[in-house]
């Protein structure tokens, strides 16, 4: 009889993770460029929460494909 193949709690994470960072990076996007803030924003030429986003995508994607199932995490 096969062991029971168990979901590591990191690919969760990384779908969390990723989830996180496209609606960051929606928003962004939209209260960036689509609609600005009336008000001076602190670092707003900068748009960090797109880059934020961005990051949040790369890490939790990384993650997903990492510790998927049915993969083995030593392979």
């Amino acid at each position: 009889m096969e062991p029971k193949k168990q979901i590591p709690i990191w690919f969760f994470i990384g779908i969390l993770l990723a989830v996180y960072g496209v609606l960051i990076f929606a928003s962004g996007i939209y209260y960036g460029w689509i609609s600005p803030p009336i008000h001076k924003v602190v670092f707003a030429d900068k748009h960090v929460d797109v880059w934020w986003g961005l990051l949040l995508v790369l890490i939790g994607g990384f993650y997903v494909l990492r510790f998927r199932p049915g993969k083995t995490v030593g392979q």
